[in-house]
């Protein structure tokens, strides 16, 4: 029996998310085109006749501007150094850059092997993968190369193989059943942020948060929600709330779609917005969030 634990890492939106969700086969961490939309460590968990493998997924690297932006890359940096296994994760779509330099530096001083892991092989050709791959092979040498494909779910078989492979003789972590580390409150809270994210403009989703107040299963396969949707200014809360209160009755909708699913259970999703002025500066207020510094 093997086990051990994998920080999955790289810069926003190259599909660290995508991946999780693809490998644990449900979705535990939220997936928008917007930049930063994981803000801390989430864990996702396969249990085979092999062993367990418990991938952790991390916020993009990039440079800080507030305090939620600091605690995001400490999230990220701290992953590296308490796994067996490191996903260093890329975009076969976007070139080599400043932010890839920063990741390596940090990555070389790693003891446990790396993995280069090519995303979006479907939307290039080989061509373009050897030439992609060059630049970072000029930095650091890899343990392992693997391209794949987390949206179409290519090459994934070769990277749990490889995976395994390098993992240490260990326990189950975990019960064979669970999927993720976090409890259902905080998924629901993902989940309403994720649809408020897709569905608003782009200068409100960095300013969004969300908690739950109140969880109650009422019995009889009937679940009560009570949800916070925090902005930092009284502009953004109207863009949530929208024309007669139109967004906000989208985002509670498509959020309950997806609470439902994953819940099994009918869902009454009681929804409020509210100001928490300049919260992403404010350690209490990131405390309060979650977002423990």
């Amino acid at each position: 029996m093997k086990s051990g634990f994998v920080s999955i890492v790289g810069r926003p939106n190259v599909g660290k998310s995508t991946l999780i969700n693809t490998l644990v086969g449900a979705k535990i961490a939220i997936v928008s085109e917007k930049p930063q939309t994981t803000r801390t460590r989430i864990q996702g968990i396969i249990t085979s006749e092999e062993g367990q493998i418990i991938f952790v997924d991390t916020p993009g690297m990039h440079k800080p501007k507030h305090l939620l932006g600091e605690y995001m890359l400490k999230v990220s940096t701290r992953s590296m150094n308490e796994v067996d296994i490191i996903y260093y994760m890329t975009d076969a779509t976007k070139p080599f850059g400043g932010g890839e330099q920063f990741i390596i530096e940090q990555l070389r001083k790693s003891e446990v092997p790396v993995f280069l892991i090519v995303n979006k092989i479907d939307l290039v050709g080989e061509k373009e993968i050897k030439e992609f791959i060059q630049p970072f092979y000029n930095q650091m040498n890899f343990t392992e190369l693997i391209p794949i494909s987390a949206a179409q779910g290519t090459n994934l078989d070769g990277l749990l193989d490889k995976t395994f492979k390098y993992l240490p003789e260990g326990p189950l972590y975990y019960s064979e059943d669970d999927l993720t580390d976090q409890p259902v409150s905080f998924i629901v809270a993902e989940l309403i942020r994720e649809k408020a994210l897709i569905l608003t403009r782009d200068e409100v989703p960095h300013s969004i948060a969300v908690e739950v107040e109140e969880f109650k299963n009422q019995g009889t396969g009937k679940v009560y929600v009570r949800a916070v949707i925090y902005t930092e200014r009284d502009s953004q809360k109207g863009i949530i709330i929208g024309k007669s209160g139109s967004m906000l009755k989208q985002i509670g909708e498509q959020s309950r779609v997806d609470i439902e699913k994953m819940l099994d259970a009918s869902v009454y999703l009681d929804l409020w917005v509210k100001v928490k002025k300049n919260w992403r500066d404010s350690e209490s207020n990131l405390s309060q969030l979650g977002y423990h510094l």
